[in-house]
């Protein structure tokens, strides 16, 4: 097996193989297996995926360490959200973002395909049920331009990104803000007017740069060792960070992978 060459679909044919085999074994963990699904979907992990092979099974792991990745990367951190919904919205909404999923990897795989190409492998996706529609048990909507039905379909959608929102504020609500102690706290009552310098001597675990409140910049702190660091230098936004529980560090992360 050492001459085996990598697995590289090119065809239209192989390409729809891959798509369709690992869209089975997503719709495996969000129906068959979904007990399974939910028990690895851990909210007090890192930012976890749910990834489909073209075996057709499934995992939930992190996503690629590399960057730029191999194949696009599913939708990360669909772990955090798990006890902040009602168990079918979140399975929904998992769904859609595997749909999303699925054909950003076919169409990696078709980069090559001129015009034709293209329409006919979408052609091909589109005449099996969305992962989405299996989940939900809706059944495969009719070619018809019905305006209610469209109006019906973009309704549907709204009241799960409503509800994921919710969630997503639910979760904020409960956990300690990711803040740097500031320098500038004026408050008689505060922990941190008591060493207002030590305050003021906190650097950034990688890059060592210092706080300062003037410029505004987004930090957020390590869990597990304390350490504070600029957002942009653990790739971490103030929109990630909502979705964040418990921050780990590369470093920490690292070791707790070991």
């Amino acid at each position: 097996m050492e001459n085996a060459a990598p697995y590289n679909p090119r065809t239209v044919e192989e390409i729809f193989t891959d798509f369709k085999n690992r869209r089975a074994g997503m719709v495996k963990a969000l129906t068959e297996d979904v007990e399974q699904f939910c028990n690895e979907c851990d909210p007090d992990k890192e930012n976890l995926c749910l990834y489909g092979f073209p075996d057709e099974s499934w995992e939930v792991n992190f996503p690629a360490e590399e960057v730029p990745p191999e194949l696009p990367e599913p939708a990360l951190g669909i772990n955090f959200a798990r006890d902040g919904m009602e168990r079918k919205a979140w399975l929904s909404l998992v769904a859609v973002h595997s749909d999303a999923w699925l054909i950003a990897v076919a169409f990696f795989y078709g980069a090559h395909f001129d015009r034709a190409d293209r329409k006919r492998l979408f052609s091909l996706m589109n005449s099996l049920p969305t992962i989405y529609d299996t989940v939900t048990g809706k059944k495969q909507a009719q070619e018809k331009t019905n305006g209610n039905s469209s109006s019906k379909r973009a309704s549907s959608a709204k009241s799960v990104r409503r509800t994921w929102f919710s969630a997503c504020l639910l979760m904020v609500s409960l956990r300690p803000q990711k803040k740097p102690p500031s320098s500038d706290e004026e408050d008689e009552d505060s922990p941190y007017d008591e060493d207002e310098e030590e305050h003021g001597d906190t650097f950034c675990g990688t890059c060592n740069g210092p706080y300062n409140a003037d410029k505004k910049e987004f930090w957020i702190g390590c869990d597990t060792c304390q350490k504070w660091f600029h957002g942009s230098c653990v790739k971490v936004t103030p929109a990630r960070a909502e979705h964040i529980k418990q921050y780990k560090c590369p470093s920490c992360s690292k070791r707790a992978r070991v």
